[in-house]
């Protein structure tokens, strides 16, 4: 039977943590009784550098409680290093990983819909928010906007799908060979192939806490997944340069003709500094632009770890400790 680990992020959880464990073993058991997945699968929680009380509240609850494992990075290496670094420790333990945040707004109840599948022969399950009618309507409107601009920026995801999915061993395993330090896994992982599904469900609020996804970290987020995967930015830079150039000629053509045929020039101190400053900015934009290409191929070519594992927390350590005893 196959070992199920459910890999949870967390970073500042502590006023939800305890809640998330009791949910989430729960589920575990009841796919136990189930026979769905074998009698040894966990819950591996991944502290993210917490500056409260999470990793201590792990520490606990892996000392009463055979289903919960932890793992803690050296220092805070965001999201999306927490859930590589929970990955690929769990794959060396399970059959089939879990990745859900947190806060649990992402509905456990369709983790069984998603063994499920698996033993149909899926090797990534991707949970999919069926509405968005919990989010606000900027939220709303700014994730319909960010989707449709990765499709038409040729950036292959699954729409309404962020970071709640089902992958097998193989998958991680084939998922390890991308080593990008800039990491947007829910670009990378559909360019992994083999055979997926999808599950649907309505998400709900958190709890309590608040959310570790500000509009300044979306904003960057969605930065760092288009520049990863795409340079049509680029491309389109080149473009409006080309219209540039070919407005700036027409305009130099019309001011000769006048000059030469009617003796007159176009007059005008504000029409000159509008342009000057149009430039400048379009220039000082592209700049910027081709600037966070060439730095990410900076950070790309240090080839430094993604991230640093302080402490382990699972029955393998439990069991050495006591033979040390």
């Amino acid at each position: 039977m196959d070992k199920l680990a459910i890999v949870v992020p967390c970073y500042n959880e502590e006023e939800v943590l305890i809640e998330t464990v009791n949910v989430l073993v729960s589920v575990v058991t009841d796919l136990i009784q189930k026979e769905k997945i074998s009698e040894d699968s966990f819950i591996l929680f991944v502290d993210d550098g917490s500056k409260d009380k999470t990793w201590k509240l792990i520490e606990e609850e892996n000392r009463i409680n055979e289903y919960v494992f932890g793992l803690k990075l050296a220092r805070n290496r965001g999201h999306q290093n927490a859930l590589l670094a929970g990955l690929e420790y769990a794959k060396n333990l399970a059959d089939i990983t879990v990745s859900i945040d947190a806060d649990l707004q992402d509905d456990v109840a369709v983790i069984e819909e998603m063994v499920d599948k698996y033993h149909e022969g899926c090797e990534v399950v991707y949970g999919v928010r069926d509405n968005r009618e919990t989010d606000s309507m900027f939220k709303r409107n700014s994730a319909q906007i960010f989707y449709k601009l990765m499709k038409n920026l040729g950036v292959e995801s699954v729409y309404n799908h962020a970071d709640y999915r089902l992958m097998s061993k193989k998958a991680i395993d084939e998922l390890s060979h991308y080593q990008e330090q800039n990491l947007f896994l829910r670009g990378i992982i559909p360019l992994i192939g083999y055979k997926t599904d999808c599950v649907y469900y309505s998400r709900g609020k958190r709890t309590a806490g608040e959310s570790k996804y500000p509009l300044k970290k979306m904003i960057s987020f969605a930065w760092d997944g288009i520049t990863s995967f795409s340079i049509k930015p680029i491309t389109m830079i080149s473009v409006l340069g080309g219209i540039i150039a070919f407005f700036s000629g027409v305009s130099i053509l019309y001011i000769l003709i006048g000059k030469l045929l009617y003796g007159q020039t176009i007059q005008g101190w504000t029409s000159t500094m509008i342009s000057i400053w149009f430039l400048g900015g379009v220039q000082l934009m592209s700049i910027g632009v081709i600037g966070e290409y060439i730095g990410k191929t900076y950070m790309e070519s240090k080839r430094r770890p993604r991230y640093n594992i302080e402490t382990t927390l699972n029955r393998s350590d439990e069991k050495a400790k006591d033979e040390k005893n």
